[in-house]
């Protein structure tokens, strides 16, 4: 990474030494990934989301690939928050920014998830996961509902004193009415997008790719999608935005940023190599040495019309 470019960047008061983070639910709770990658040399991580107990998700298959992507269903396996606070927290690496996920079925719960990560050691920020596109209960319509929506930033926003992004679901008809409704009740940040509801077939059984028949599609199939969000949220609000959608490479990473991301998070590609949060991150390096920018914070919704 060039010593010429300042890559430090800021998430919604959490400082980054680059703007590259990885998904939650793709890099696990982060020391699965420490044989492979330095940790620290990432912007920070985004780790699994939790519920007040522990889940065991759906059964496998729960995964399958697709033309530039792949539909899961996990559904939010996990081990509880109280074992990722005393268990999970304490072994990760000091200085890694970590962005705790939280998750739950019914808005009280949610509450109680953020109250008991508030003050947990080590943990950066909450990133409030109100849009996930495969569970069965709860999940993706807190996402899609302002009213309900509302309900739960402004439940969350009053258990926790920590930093709160939320989540947002692109499975509605307007993401920037979401985004203003988040803004109204007091997040300090968003991210978008989570994965987009979309189903795969087994022409040959005549079955559902996946026995729970809708999942999530992430990959490089939804980065356009998540850019015309980014941008379109970026003109709705001033909430500062961490991109999420098919970031493959140091460029995607610059035209979220263009677009008005301040920071972005890697999550499919890091199935295919562990190391690909830190191979963007040396991409976009090259780009700024290329192209002449001194701090990555200038690519922020600097997009040209």
């Amino acid at each position: 990474m060039s010593a010429a470019v300042d890559f430090s960047t800021d998430l919604c008061g959490v400082a980054l030494r680059n703007p590259i983070l990885l998904a939650s639910g793709t890099c696990g709770y982060g020391t699965e990934l420490e044989g492979f990658i330095n940790l620290n040399e990432l912007g920070g991580i985004v780790c699994k989301s939790l519920t007040l107990e522990p889940r065991s998700g759906n059964p496998p298959p729960r995964i399958t690939e697709v033309p530039a992507g792949m539909i899961n269903a996990i559904s939010l396996e996990n081990v509880g928050v109280e074992a990722f606070i005393k268990e999970k927290l304490p072994v990760l690496p000091k200085g890694l920014p970590v962005f705790a996920s939280a998750f739950e079925t019914e808005i009280d719960r949610y509450a109680e998830v953020c109250a008991r990560l508030d003050g947990a050691p080590g943990v950066a920020a909450i990133e409030l996961n109100a849009s996930c596109p495969h569970v069965k209960s709860g999940g993706i319509e807190f996402g899609q509902d302002p009213q309900v929506l509302a309900a739960l930033v402004r439940a969350c926003r009053a258990a926790t004193d920590a930093k709160l992004l939320v989540k947002l679901s692109p499975n509605v008809t307007s993401i920037a009415e979401m985004a203003r409704v988040c803004e109204g009740e007091g997040a300090d940040g968003l991210s978008l997008i989570n994965a987009v509801q979309a189903m795969a077939v087994n022409v040959e059984t005549r079955r559902p790719a996946l026995p729970n028949v809708l999942g999530g599609l992430s990959g490089p199939a939804i980065r356009p999608i998540a850019l015309r969000m980014v941008y379109q949220v970026r003109q709705a609000v001033d909430l500062p935005i961490c991109g999420i959608g098919g970031i493959a490479t140091g460029e995607d990473t610059v035209a979220f940023m263009l677009c008005g991301a301040s920071a972005v998070q890697v999550g499919t590609m890091t199935y295919t190599n562990p190391e690909a949060g830190l191979v963007i991150r040396d991409q976009l390096a090259a780009y700024c040495a290329r192209h002449g920018v001194a701090a990555v914070r200038e690519l922020i919704g600097a997009l040209e019309k």
